[in-house]
């Protein structure tokens, strides 16, 4: 097959493959009967010379003469040739096959977020049969229990939008991009697989592939079934507690079932995909004597627009017309106290969701549908903290998190804190500005968001805003509402590895965003995929 960059259709784009097609046979001035198998590799929309907009596709495709191939791909005068050979990347899982005869032989996965899903399902299709702990419950089941609590119900601490099968990233915006590095073709695999297991198939090309939480969600249980019937077992509702070891390695997993009982189980290999909010199994493992350290996250707030202000700045005037999918942004500048404030977690066309997990705090995260279709976009606009703010103790920035949610929980009496940027920058409580209907998953409440943050965080995010309207027009305006507290961006600990993926406790395997390792969806995966890599070198 070949490959050619760099070819633009203006929306409003009706039958794309033909468009496609044209243009292809345009540029290589071929007929279009002489190109086969035409497929979009990457799809990017250019938006630099609003309100001009337009497509810019790389496409793979095959020629039905070989002669003629041979002499597109010599250069021209320019030195340039018009197509090249395509030759995507491959990541390969590796080909093992373990048979496990008794249970104490099979891993143990705990956490069945991305990474845990992921590591799990690698270690599915080699026949190790893994168990998968989850302290929450199966995904329809934590679907239901999660809307009884937005609805005004009592919270469940293990199944709420951190814990339950999908993990944190089942109640998000579903967002597939990522920043590492995929020059090994990891990323496209994830991508694959989501695809495989009911994800739309354009994640596969666009530049900022999402699927949202409802598509998110289907995906998760065909994962679950598919292995299953290779062999995995899943037990919902019940908590890991502390690794069992002797003689500095791991021997057992002590777990709690949902009616309370513990019991311990035999494993010589474990997976820890617990997320960022499992305080509880961080001290824990801090007791059993795993190595950590703390490390730097953000905080700030959620804020909200309405979408259609961010589509016309994005897009400029006539986005209507086009076709356009909701428009997203990343922002970012330093504030004059050193510190960077920036966007993060964007939500286009998305809800501000209540996303607590523990009684007498609250957190708030972003979350959107598949097809980003509320009339807000909203997005947490966070300043780093590390340990000069919050502490040099290993659990200090986990108690500056839950300090922060105590006081957004009293701020709100229980419910989620709303104040209009203009109270907020003010110091005031008049209430309401004209133009926004919040968009809230949960109770919420018109209440002061002053004191959530250490008045210099709350500063710097204000000084922040005037920067971000020169950027987005409107982004200042005294309308926009926050939300807050948002709290956990990453996780404040890091479980220390060694080149092997194992903690100071052999056997052991810290994975995932909660262990430090990812940041993200799509990068929990992967490091769940290598980390189940690791685990299949110690069968072999």
């Amino acid at each position: 097959m070949y490959q050619t960059d760099r070819i633009n259709i203006v929306p409003p784009i009706k039958n794309e493959m033909s468009q496609l097609a044209k243009q292809v046979a345009k540029r290589l001035r071929v007929s279009e009967a002489d190109i086969s198998d035409l497929r979009i590799i990457r799809k990017s929309l250019d938006a630099r010379k609003k309100p001009e907009l337009k497509y810019t596709y790389t496409v793979a495709f095959d020629l039905q003469d070989p002669k003629m191939a041979q002499k597109l791909l010599r250069k021209n005068s320019k030195g340039v040739s018009e197509i090249r050979e395509y030759q995507p990347k491959e990541y390969e899982l590796p080909k093992v096959s373990v048979s496990t005869e008794s249970d104490s032989e099979r891993p143990i996965v705990v956490g069945s977020g991305p990474a845990g899903l992921f590591c799990a399902y690698v270690l599915a299709k080699a026949g190790l049969r893994p168990r998968i702990l989850e302290r929450g419950k199966s995904v329809d089941e934590r679907t239901k229990s999660v809307e009884t609590f937005w609805n005004g119900g009592v919270l469940d601490p293990d199944t709420n939008v951190q814990f339950g099968e999908g993990g944190a990233g089942t109640f998000s915006d579903g967002k597939l991009n990522t920043q590492v590095s995929d020059k090994t073709g990891l990323h496209t695999l994830v991508l694959r697989l989501f695809a495989e297991y009911g994800a739309p198939a354009d994640i596969l090309y666009v530049n900022k592939p999402h699927i949202g939480t409802d598509v998110l969600k289907e995906v998760v249980k065909n994962l679950r079934t598919a292995m299953e019937r290779m062999g995995a077992e899943y037990y919902f509702e019940t908590t890991f507690v502390r690794p069992v070891s002797k003689d500095g390695k791991v021997c057992g997993a002590e777990i709690k079932r949902k009616d309370g009982s513990t019991e311990a189980w035999e494993t010589k290999q474990m997976i820890l995909c617990t997320g960022h909010s499992a305080r509880d199994t961080f001290r824990n493992l801090h007791e059993a004597g795993v190595v950590m350290e703390s490390k730097a996250f953000a905080v700030g707030y959620r804020v909200q627009h309405l979408q259609s202000r961010i589509d016309l700045s994005q897009y400029g005037e006539g986005f209507e017309m086009k076709g356009l999918p909701a428009a997203d942004y990343k922002l970012t500048t330093r504030v004059f106290s050193g510190r960077g404030v920036y966007s993060f977690c964007m939500c286009p066309g998305g809800y501000v969701v209540n996303a607590s997990s523990e009684a007498g705090r609250l957190a708030v995260n972003g979350m959107s549908y598949r097809d980003r279709g509320s009339k807000n976009a909203n997005s947490a606009i966070v300043v780093t903290v590390d340990q000069s703010i919050f502490g040099y103790g290993l659990f200090d920035g986990m108690h500056f998190q839950e300090r922060m949610e105590t006081q957004a929980y009293l701020a709100g009496k229980g419910q989620i804190p709303v104040q209009c940027l203009a109270d907020f920058r003010e110091r005031r409580m008049e209430g309401f500005r004209e133009g926004i209907d919040p968009q809230i998953c949960g109770m919420w409440t018109y209440a002061s968001l002053a004191g959530i943050l250490p008045k210099a965080l709350e500063d710097d995010v204000i000084e922040a805003f005037p920067a971000f309207g020169r950027m987005i027009e409107g982004f200042d305006d005294g309308s926009a509402l926050l939300a807050g507290v948002e709290s956990r961006t990453s996780s404040p600990i890091r479980i220390l590895r060694d080149e092997n993926g194992q903690s100071s406790l052999a056997g052991l395997y810290p994975c995932g965003e909660g262990a430090g390792y990812a940041g993200g969806i799509t990068s929990a995966a992967m490091d769940g995929i290598r980390t189940a890599e690791k685990v299949l070198r110690t069968y072999a």
